[in-house]
């Protein structure tokens, strides 16, 4: 198992780890759309949605992996009134059309949207 960390993506707000890698296969954590550069949270769903797969692009990559690896997402909304905008812009980036969830729910720091993936090598 280690431990999956980078500086290109938020650090945790808890006592958890940005990624694990077990085997062939990175749990990642959730993501929300904090900026790492700057420390905050976008503004709005468009701009979070945005950040969001910035931040799990960065996390991918330093295990050395991509969004074609992506084999499992699970997605939270805070309200599903956003969710043909969230799709939009998960369509960009998703387009290997890995299996999903998607949830409303309430998120910490006010997020809008917070997603969570799963990638094998």
């Amino acid at each position: 198992m280690k431990i999956i960390y980078t500086k290109s993506a938020p650090e945790p707000v808890g006592p958890y780890s940005q990624a694990i890698m077990h085997n062939d296969t990175l749990y990642c954590s959730g993501q929300i759309g904090i900026n790492p550069e700057k420390g905050n949270l976008e503004e709005g769903i468009e701009a979070q949605a945005l950040q969001v797969m910035k931040n799990i692009k960065a996390v991918l990559s330093k295990a050395g992996l991509d969004f074609n690896n992506v084999i499992k997402t699970t997605c939270f909304l805070d309200d599903m009134k956003d969710f043909a905008i969230f799709n939009e812009i998960y369509s960009k980036y998703f387009i290997s059309s890995p299996a999903r969830s998607c949830v409303q729910a309430k998120l910490p720091k006010g997020a809008l949207v917070e997603v969570e993936v799963t990638a094998v090598k």
